[in-house]
């Protein structure tokens, strides 16, 4: 049921924008006059659907996000990507610091607070979701450097972890 009605709410959100474009001259089709990257970026889109490379995500609502728990492979803004992000906006609009506890979930709403446990040596963090990422398949939680850390994996450079929701 949750499966048909997001596709439904997601073909929506598809067809608006192109049913407008059709009322303007202007031929652009980003949301704003700027790509859903950088729109994801800048935290223009927060919690409605937004595109990375093609893909559609389609965040939760809050009520759906309230007992959510997720168990998988964590990562931290890496290496080459630290200097990328370092003093960035988060797709809510904040500023990113690598020195801060953090983190990036593709479909929890912005923000939301979730505790990471490191399923190897079950050290646990609260961070704040403020983030969109992270886009790579096998991957459910990106996480700052500093989470990382203070999960114990940050010279690995991921963690099996499991996630969950912190409620209000």
């Amino acid at each position: 049921m949750y499966d048909s009605m997001r596709k439904l709410f997601l073909a929506g959100c598809l067809l608006l924008p192109l049913a407008l474009s059709s009322c303007t001259s202007s031929r652009s089709s980003y949301i704003g006059g700027i790509s859903p990257e950088e729109a994801y970026r800048t935290g223009k889109l927060k919690n409605t659907p937004y595109v990375i490379n093609g893909k559609v995500y389609v965040p939760m609502s809050y009520e759906e996000a309230n007992s959510y728990e997720e168990t998988g492979l964590a990562s931290w803004y890496g290496h080459e990507t630290l200097r990328q992000h370092n003093g960035q906006p988060t797709a809510y609009g904040e500023i990113f610091d690598p020195s801060k506890p953090s983190a990036a979930h593709k479909y929890l709403p912005l923000p939301a607070l979730v505790k990471v446990t490191n399923l190897e040596t079950n050290a646990s963090i609260v961070v704040r979701v403020n983030d969109r990422g992270p886009f790579v398949d096998n991957r459910i939680i990106d996480l700052s450097a500093e989470a990382a850390k203070r999960l114990g994996f940050y010279d690995k450079g991921t963690a099996k972890v499991k996630i969950e929701v912190v409620n209000r």
